[in-house]
């Protein structure tokens, strides 16, 4: 894996896969990505993350209760 600057506003992500028990040739990619404005957020895949139903249900319920006019 490579970063590297190219642009005040651009940084290129470049990563390559060797792997001859898989692929008959190495694969690389180049990947620009440009500044944008404002915050950026991780992704993560949250299969099998049981604790974010129970995180989601606790705050549709809080959400419900607001709407109903309840307080803590």
């Amino acid at each position: 894996e490579r970063f590297t600057r190219t642009a005040y506003d651009t940084v290129e992500y470049a990563f390559t896969i060797d792997d001859p028990s898989t692929f008959t040739d190495r694969i690389t990619a180049i990947v620009p990505m440009t500044k944008v404005a404002g915050q950026i957020y991780e992704y993560a895949c949250h299969e099998g993350n049981y604790g974010m139903t129970n995180i989601l249900r606790g705050m549709r319920a809080e959400e419900r209760m607001a709407a109903e006019g309840e307080s803590d």
